[in-house]
């Protein structure tokens, strides 16, 4: 099996990402787990784990060869923390300047909720589900940077460059993203014309985020650093530190993720050529 695999690289990969994207829309479309209590996609999170390690198994990997090394881990998270944390100040200053010059009255607020292309989500609070929140997306970088940064990137490098194993982890992880503009559809919350805008939106952006923890795995040698900055993004500014206006609460949180993953992309990349 393992040379079976290292023969066809790329139509292996795509068998795995078949797998786990038919879990996921089964999960996100069907059980719709993020309209529960949890809030939370976790069940696709912990089959991808699983699957990995199968995977690792069926290759004779260790978790180190994909990443998950054993030294540097708080120096690697702390940069992650970091530049998710400087990036995202940059782009929360930014999403208030536009509301204040709109006349929009702003607070902040903490809590859960469950991510909506529409802005439909439901707001949880308290400390068990901010808790929850913190875990799931614990769970959920470790499967998407082992699978797609990992796993994806170290089979294709087997008889690929690191440039293509680069940019076919990053065109998988923005693929992978169309599931959430597919359940608004299905919903009826955006018609035929939004869902193909906000597919080919996602792909970029998400592919673009790829590429950024690409780079910074390449640079590291491990995945922490992208795991901390996709932390940041997913768990703090995306589903805990919200913005509050008198008509709605994160109406500009695409436009912030935008800003924030724009910035870190340039500063990573730059960093990148310098190295080079």
């Amino acid at each position: 099996m393992s040379e079976r695999i290292k023969r066809n690289t790329v139509l292996s990969c795509w068998i795995i990402f078949a797998i786990l994207i038919f879990v996921h829309g089964f999960e996100a479309i069907i059980l719709r787990m993020d309209e529960t209590v949890l809030g939370e996609n976790c069940i696709n999170k912990l089959f991808g784990i699983l699957v990995v390690f199968c995977v690792l198994k069926m290759l004779g990997w260790k978790w180190s060869d994909i990443g998950f090394a054993g030294s540097g881990v708080v120096k690697s998270i702390a940069r992650g923390l970091l530049l998710g944390t400087a990036s995202f100040i940059i782009s929360y200053c930014a999403e208030i300047i536009i509301l204040k010059n709109q006349g929009h009255e702003i607070e902040f607020g903490i809590f859960t909720t469950g991510f909506s292309l529409t802005g439909e989500a439901e707001i949880h609070r308290g400390i068990g589900f901010i808790l929850m929140c913190i875990l799931f997306n614990i769970i959920n970088v470790i499967m998407e940077e082992g699978t797609f940064r990992g796993l994806i990137y170290g089979i294709i490098s087997v008889d690929h460059s690191a440039r293509m194993a680069l940019i076919f982890q990053a065109f998988l992880f923005g693929v992978w993203h169309i599931v959430t503009p597919l359940h608004n559809l299905i919903d009826g919350d955006i018609n035929v014309a939004s869902f193909a805008l906000l597919s080919i939106g996602y792909v970029i952006l998400a592919g673009m985020m790829g590429i950024k923890w690409g780079l910074l795995y390449r640079m590291t040698g491990n995945l922490y650093t992208g795991m901390a900055d996709h932390f940041f993004n997913n768990c703090i500014a995306t589903n805990l530190l919200h913005v509050i206006t008198e008509t709605g609460t994160d109406e500009m949180m695409i436009i912030r993720v935008t800003i924030a993953q724009l910035i870190s992309f340039i500063a990573v990349f730059t960093v990148w050529l310098k190295k080079r």
